[in-house]
């Protein structure tokens, strides 16, 4: 296995100095040294604050998104007419701001559900949701409640894609947002490569109208993300991805939800068994996803049952029904793949 990769001891390092310039946490011997704190989804030095579960809108016109690459962990849905939407997750660090935000779709429930109490960030949704969305374990603190000082819209940009939040004022202004939960352990792990995996430089997910595609980076030591064919860029021209992304295959039926031209909302079955790939170092691990009820964690585990262990880091999971498409890497003679 490799050893310490570079460009998280870039990220690291610099908290691991502050942490020890601090001195032992109750000042006294040097035996009681400071810890640094790793927030619970990704592994890495991060607090574990107020879980916020934010909908993000994922059209050619929404782009370049804001904030996503702040997340913990980010969930691409599918939505009607084969387009998908972005749920992010974040309780480690908020943004100044994020969007384009976007209405509250039914797969959203069973997939927060798992995390406990969430703050659902949201611009609104069909009258026929509200009942489904007060009745679930998520406090509300959508657009409907808030000001347009917090929701805001963007002038130099078109409806329906110009809304954003401020999240810390959503956090401090919301009544609501007072019943979030802190974020708890999720179903994953974090450990080494298990060495079971096959080398690829590239994998693509698709959905009826969307394409995505992740293309391995040993230099940045992480999955880059393209969508429809080009690089996925935030505003500042950084182009998304991640040490981990997981494609979970789970079927994704009819919801008796549609959308105001007629269009039926689907639903991303995401409670029960199933399985999955685990992208990561550069490999596609062949994996099993198993959920008993909606409040229960997703386990994720090898073949051979053991935990599938994730890389540290931000996570993203494509909820497809469809297969993903590998290219192997040709010159690979080992599974470890690149080094």
């Amino acid at each position: 296995m490799r050893g310490k990769k570079s460009f998280r001891i870039a990220l690291v390092m610099p908290l691991l100095i502050v942490a020890a310039a601090c001195g032992p946490l109750d000042g006294g011997s040097a035996g009681n040294k400071s810890k640094v704190e790793e927030n619970l989804l990704t592994g890495l030095p991060g607090s574990n604050d107020r879980i916020l579960a934010v909908k993000i809108d994922d059209t050619r016109a929404a782009h370049p998104q804001v904030g996503v690459e702040s997340a913990d962990v980010v969930y691409i849905e599918q939505v009607e007419a084969g387009l998908t939407r972005l749920l992010a997750l974040y309780s480690s660090n908020y943004p100044v701001k994020i969007g384009p935000i976007r209405s509250a779709r039914i797969s959203d429930i069973d997939i927060l559900a798992e995390y406990g109490r969430v703050g659902f960030v949201f611009s609104g949704a069909q009258s026929r949701m509200y009942p489904v969305i007060d009745a679930a374990n998520v406090a509300n603190i959508g657009a409907q409640r808030n000001p347009p000082s917090v929701y805001f819209r963007d002038p130099l940009r078109y409806a329906p894609t110009n809304m954003f939040v401020y999240p810390e004022k959503l956090l401090e202004t919301d009544p609501n947002a007072e019943s979030i939960d802190r974020v708890r352990a999720p179903g994953w792990t974090f450990g080494p490569n298990p060495g079971v995996g096959k080398a690829i430089t590239r994998a693509e997910v698709e959905w009826p109208n969307a394409r995505y595609a992740v293309q391995w980076s040993k230099r940045e030591d992480r999955w880059l993300i393209e969508f429809n064919g080009e690089a996925n860029l935030n505003p500042d021209g950084y182009q998304l991805g991640s040490p981990t992304f997981v494609i979970q295959v789970v079927p994704i039926v009819p919801s008796e939800f549609g959308d105001r031209y007629g269009g039926i909302t689907p639903k991303s079955e995401v409670i029960g068994t199933g399985k999955g790939f685990l992208l990561r170092d550069g490999q596609v691990i062949e994996i099993q996803w198993t959920r008993e009820s909606a409040t229960a964690p997703t386990r994720w585990s090898l073949l051979d049952g053991t935990p599938a262990p994730f890389e540290r880091g931000q996570i993203w999971i494509a909820l497809t029904a469809t297969e993903p498409i590998f290219s192997y890497r040709v010159d690979a003679t080992e599974s470890e793949g690149e080094k």
